[in-house]
């Protein structure tokens, strides 16, 4: 029973951080509609900031940094945690007016990947300006503890349970007893008629994103000392924040609270069972970090159809799509230039351009669910990363012929997409965003990071060979060899061809029109389940042929090969480069993480530390001004001067222009 009580007690000083990082979001969703995945990241932000204060006596800031005693004589506690609230509170402010304002009547794609691109930034600029490495936080509550029934118990870890409670209920206290508050609330419903009645819903939805930085920094820097130091650690600690902010609707503050208390305590109470001797050893690791997701899952199927929306000046539009058009001139030029490519790089840079063709095909992953079918997925580098493991397992335990190897360990991350897709059938938007990340975030926990699953030495992968024919990555000095290389682009482009072929047909008409209005795409009978489970498996089975590839590229797998940062940049190179058309697909290959781009910062201008802040920055710059990306940009510039030449009008498809053709279409052809 102590040491039961023990673990309890321990796991309210995390609770406390999920319970007001919860409060946060539920204000900041009843103020805007958004679900803010960088929430964690303002607190992550500010715990470094006083860190950095108290160790080192400096303010560090986004660009320079400003001498406060240094070493020697640093700014007192209270100084530090004053400044460290503010810093999230500007970041707050910074996201509320440069970001998320003007997205106001964006489609909730552009709100999803806005808030994972000021995450990602976030994230990187921790990277870049602090000593993670070295810097260590200092208490700053009592470290004084009592006995309670054979359990000690630290009086730190009580306060902030206190704390997370008594913030709960000034968010609850403002929205329903303040003058504001109540007009927030209303500006919720209806936010013409708060116009209307005189209040300025901008400036309310303020001073609520205000109240939720300052509450997230001031929790993340009393955990500190508790929880430590770990920049992944407090940015994604949103995701369980999450799952309990759902618990309540997105409407309930003392649900929220009360559930990421518990939860905090329920992790902690797992990890003591995991000592146990009669512990399974496959769920030793992982399996607390997995919870949320089946919270999440649970919440929104249960609640989903009970979750209030946010009220909206009008209707928005999806980015446009452009119909992909198979034809055989540009095929052959595109392939040729990779040949090109490969033939005249070798070593780091011919690596580069082989890891660009094998991303483009995970991107065009994203492009059919996301993209075509209006599904956001954050979990397309899990699929990857499934089937990279299970074809571990084929290559070295079933000696399997190549290519089956990638078909099989493929169907495998199929199957887990299916899984990961159920809860589509019932939600959609922003909280099957959150569905997908949270699926992310147990991937990688409880498989990749499970050494009974995952040995720390890595998956070693055997070479592939075909017809006696050699196609290993690696011979004596050679990076990447040639027959390697044309393997590669020979399977992506036979995958991309036949999705272009999918995109263009019916199958194509059929996610357009689920994507346009569900609705409507049912009654000219298009089975909606079936069309988005198609669509999460076509997906996973694309970003599971490249993670395939990516195996084979390295000779062998381990957890750091796939993590949910790395998903999170591609999908934000994917939306910068067109989240809706191939080319996108393309252009988010050739920048994604270890590609061209990256080979280019890394080895010829020495910026590739810089990589993470520079795609979130451009995934960021590319939501609010333009989201249809480079290609979708391109395409439209193209489009304008022709038809200033010819008098002519660009064909795209977009829900608020050509959309109800495609279910008009669609329904003829029924």
């Amino acid at each position: 029973m102590g040491q039961f009580l023990q673990f309890v007690s321990l796991g309210l000083s995390t609770g406390a951080v999920y319970a007001v990082l919860a409060s946060s979001l539920v204000g900041v969703y009843a103020a805007t509609g958004i679900l803010n995945f960088a929430q964690g990241a303002f607190a992550l932000w500010s715990v470094y900031v006083v860190a950095a204060l108290r160790s080192e006596g400096v303010l560090v800031l986004p660009v320079g940094s400003i001498s406060m005693g240094g070493e020697e004589s640093p700014p007192s506690t209270f100084v530090a945690v004053v400044i460290g609230v503010v810093s999230a509170v500007v970041w707050a402010l910074i996201a509320h007016y440069l970001i998320f304002r003007p997205l106001r009547r964006a489609p909730v794609l552009a709100q999803v990947v806005a808030s994972v691109g000021l995450m990602v930034s976030l994230q990187a600029l921790v990277h870049l300006r602090f000593d993670t490495e070295n810097l260590l936080p200092l208490p700053v509550l009592p470290e004084s503890t009592f006995e309670v029934a054979g359990a000690v118990i630290n009086w730190s870890d009580l306060l902030l349970a206190g704390i997370a409670i008594l913030i709960a209920a000034l968010f609850w206290a403002y929205f329903r007893l303040t003058t504001f508050g109540v007009a927030t609330r209303a500006g919720s419903e209806d936010e013409l008629a708060a116009r209307l009645s005189g209040y300025a819903p901008d400036r309310l939805a303020a001073i609520v994103w205000m109240l939720g930085g300052a509450a997230s920094g001031l929790i993340g820097i009393l955990g500190a000392f508790t929880i430590g130091l770990n920049v992944s650690t407090y940015t994604f600690f949103v995701i369980p924040a999450l799952a309990v902010a759902l618990l309540g609707r997105l409407t309930s503050f003392g649900v929220a609270c009360a559930a990421g208390l518990f939860l905090g305590s329920f992790q902690a109470v797992i990890v003591w069972l995991a000592t146990k001797e009669w512990w399974p050893s496959w769920a030793q690791t992982g399996l607390g970090e997995a919870v949320p997701f089946v919270i999440v899952v649970v919440a929104l199927f249960l609640l989903g159809g009970r979750i209030p929306s946010r009220g909206s000046l009008g209707e928005v539009k999806m980015p446009a799509v452009k119909i992909p058009q198979i034809k055989a001139i540009p095929t052959v030029a595109v392939i040729g230039v990779v040949v090109v490519a490969i033939v005249l790089t070798d070593g780091s840079w011919r690596y580069g351009v082989v890891t660009s063709v094998i991303l483009s095909l995970i991107s065009l992953s994203l492009v059919l669910l996301t993209g075509y079918l209006g599904q956001i997925s954050l979990a397309s580098m899990a699929f990857a990363g499934a089937a990279g493991f299970a074809l571990s397992k084929i290559t070295t335990n079933w000696s399997v012929p190549f290519p089956l190897t990638i078909v099989l360990s493929a169907l495998a991350a199929t199957a887990l997409g299916v899984l990961v897709g159920i809860p589509a059938l019932r939600i959609r938007g922003a909280q099957l965003a959150v569905v997908t990340l949270a699926a992310a975030l147990a991937i990688q926990s409880f498989v990749f990071n499970n050494p009974s699953l995952t040995p720390y030495e890595g998956n070693m992968i055997e070479d592939p060979s075909l017809f006696g024919v050699d196609l290993g990555v690696r011979d004596g000095t050679t990076l990447v060899t040639l027959p390697f290389a044309f393997m590669v682009l020979a399977v992506v482009a036979l995958c991309t061809l036949m999705v272009m072929r999918w995109m263009g047909g019916s199958t194509g008409r059929a996610f357009l029109a689920v994507r346009s209005n569900e609705r409507a795409a049912a009654s000219v009978g298009i089975n909606v389940a079936t069309t988005k489970l198609l669509g999460f498996a076509l997906s996973a089975f694309l970003a599971g042929v490249g993670g395939c590839l990516l195996g084979y590229s390295r000779g062998q797998l381990s957890a750091g090969s796939f993590t949910v940062v790395i998903g999170l940049t591609l999908l934000a190179m994917t939306y910068v480069g067109g989240i809706t058309s191939v080319t996108g697909a393309f252009i988010a290959g050739v920048a994604g993480p270890l590609g061209v781009a990256y080979t280019f910062l890394n080895d010829t201008v020495d910026l590739g530390e810089y990589y993470e802040l520079l795609a979130g920055l451009g995934l960021l710059t590319m939501a609010v001004l333009h989201p249809v990306g480079i290609a979708g940009a391109v395409a439209e510039l193209v489009a304008t001067v022709r038809g200033r030449f010819s008098g002519g009008g660009r064909k795209s498809v977009s829900d608020g222009v050509d959309s109800s053709s495609v279910v008009s279409k669609e329904s003829a052809r029924v």
